[in-house]
């Protein structure tokens, strides 16, 4: 019985220590996936700035001044299909240089590839899908507009402090 006991003590002790240990282990990951997402998240941001001012320099230039790769790399050569919807809602978003709605969105893709939003069930629901998956990345952000609504705009940098969205991906005064 003593032997019990003792055994019970030392199986519990046992546990407690491993539990520590795995508790350490999981804030350690923790720490390091939310690192990794901030990383990601800075990392689109300054690859949506890098491809805007390519895409400018086209637009101002032509896109004969870009090689077939960098064509590609911004979006703007044809390689034979449809470009990714998420793909699509971060190019028109990206170009707007203002906020768009997700009726906005989905005008421009119907007006640029029709054939895109004919596979949605329901295209403003996966157009809003997209764009809060894109605010989700640090690629957007959603704001309120003049008419209460809410809209989405490309961030091409980090925003000022006092310009953070809040919790309800509000944009703060």
């Amino acid at each position: 019985m003593e032997s019990g006991r003792k055994e019970g003590n030392a199986t519990g002790s046992l546990e407690a220590h491993s539990n520590e240990h795995v508790q350490e282990v999981v804030k350690q990951a923790h720490e390091e996936l939310r690192q990794l997402l901030q990383q990601r998240a800075e990392v689109m941001r300054r690859i949506g700035t890098v491809k805007q001012t390519i895409a400018g320099l086209a637009n101002l230039f032509g896109d004969n001044v870009l090689s077939e790769e960098l064509l590609e790399l911004i979006d703007r050569k044809s390689n034979g299909r449809q470009p990714g919807f998420t793909k699509a809602c971060r190019m028109i978003l990206m170009e707007a240089g203002r906020p768009l709605s997700a009726r906005d969105v989905c005008d421009q893709i119907q007006e640029r590839m029709p054939p895109m939003l004919a596979r949605h069930k329901d295209p403003m629901a996966s157009v809003t899908t997209v764009l809060n998956r894109l605010v989700e990345y640090g690629e957007a952000q959603a704001v309120l507009v003049h008419n209460g609504r809410r809209a989405w705009r490309w961030i091409s940098e980090p925003p000022e402090p006092s310009q953070r969205t809040s919790a309800h991906g509000q944009e703060r005064a």
